[in-house]
């Protein structure tokens, strides 16, 4: 009888088991037939909750600048400096167009009128008889004051750009240290994780594949967020190299065992390459530098790209104190022997 009972049971309950999951599975698959039955492109809203996004993802954000972003390279038939992309590079191309070039211009031909004159005037077939004139005051006088006039007006805006290519760093720029090897460049970003990236120059074949020139252009650039505070440190692990970008006004000696550092602020996003400007071995030449200077947004998204953090990262809470230990108490025992034993009376 028991056992009947048991399988008239097992009967009943078995039908809703097999209902409750078919119920799940329709729920399971629902989502999964809906997005196959929607048309291409098209996004179907579910109620459940969005996947964690897969580790490719972090990437989404930046895109490699191509050759048509070049900006800072050198030009044919050139004969003055390289456009200027920063603000340095800007004071510094306007000192040398406005006041270095005139002042130079005038006084080599000032110098040649003088020489013309001389020949001309004080040459023994129109001057057979020589001038024995001495110490002209004004003369004196003029040729002394002229070259100090001079001298100062070139020193003003020369110590104005000297004060402004040492000018520190805000608190919060973006610290990246160059150093170099022989010979290649790697750079490394200390606030943001301290990953480094290895650059070495590209083949001339690469080269000419991607559209960029060669021996300037390289595997892996040195990205940098465009209209940000940078502060530019380096350093070498052999011998002493230089650090030098034209376009961006930028030179800076890296010297094994020492840490320089300047400030340096690209105003517009594009690719600026540069050369090691110290001589550093057989392979001197060939160790270019390429700078790729994203938006702040697509340079964070590098960042995380190459599995570093950026923005301030949370710090490990402080351990809470320990409980202040409670004395014990003294076992009844150990007062009893602490007394004084009295003697046996006599």
């Amino acid at each position: 009888m028991i056992t009947t009972l048991a399988a008239a049971a097992a009967l009943a309950v078995a039908p809703q088991a097999l209902s409750a999951q078919d119920v799940t599975e329709a729920a399971v698959s629902a989502p999964a037939v809906q997005q196959a039955d929607a048309a291409p492109g098209t996004v179907v809203a579910t109620d459940t909750a969005p996947a964690a996004p897969a580790a490719g993802d972090a990437a989404a954000g930046y895109t490699p600048l191509g050759s048509e972003w070049i900006k800072g390279q050198p030009v044919d038939k050139g004969i003055t400096f390289q456009e200027q992309y920063s603000k340095d590079g800007k004071f510094a191309l306007w000192m040398h167009d406005v006041v270095l070039l005139p002042i130079i211009t005038a006084i080599c031909l000032f110098v040649l009128g003088l020489l013309l004159w001389v020949v001309v005037k004080f040459n023994r077939r129109s001057n057979p008889v020589a001038s024995k004139t001495t110490h002209n005051t004004f003369i004196e006088v003029v040729w002394t004051l002229v070259p100090v006039l001079i001298l100062v007006g070139i020193a003003v805006p020369s110590i104005t750009l000297l004060a402004r290519q040492y000018e520190s760093p805000p608190a919060d720029a973006v610290t990246v240290k160059a150093t170099g090897y022989q010979w290649y460049w790697g750079y490394t970003y200390p606030d943001n994780g301290g990953f480094e990236v290895i650059s070495n120059m590209l083949t001339k074949e690469q080269a000419v594949a991607n559209g960029e020139p060669h021996q300037l252009a390289v595997d892996n650039r040195l990205v940098l967020p465009a209209n940000t505070p940078i502060r530019l440190q380096t350093t070498a692990a052999d011998v002493i190299h230089s650090f030098a970008i034209p376009s961006l006004w930028f030179k800076l000696d890296a010297v094994p065992g020492r840490l320089n550092e300047r400030m340096l602020t690209i105003e517009e996003p594009g690719i600026y390459y540069g050369q090691c400007s110290e001589l550093c071995g057989a392979r001197h030449g060939y160790m270019p530098i390429a700078i790729e200077a994203l938006p702040r947004p697509q340079w964070e998204a590098w960042v995380r790209s190459q599995g570093g953090t950026v923005g301030p990262q949370p710090t490990a809470a402080a351990p809470a104190p320990a409980p202040a230990a409670t004395p014990a108490a003294v076992p009844a025992a150990t007062e009893a022997e602490a007394e004084p034993i009295p003697a046996p009376a006599t």
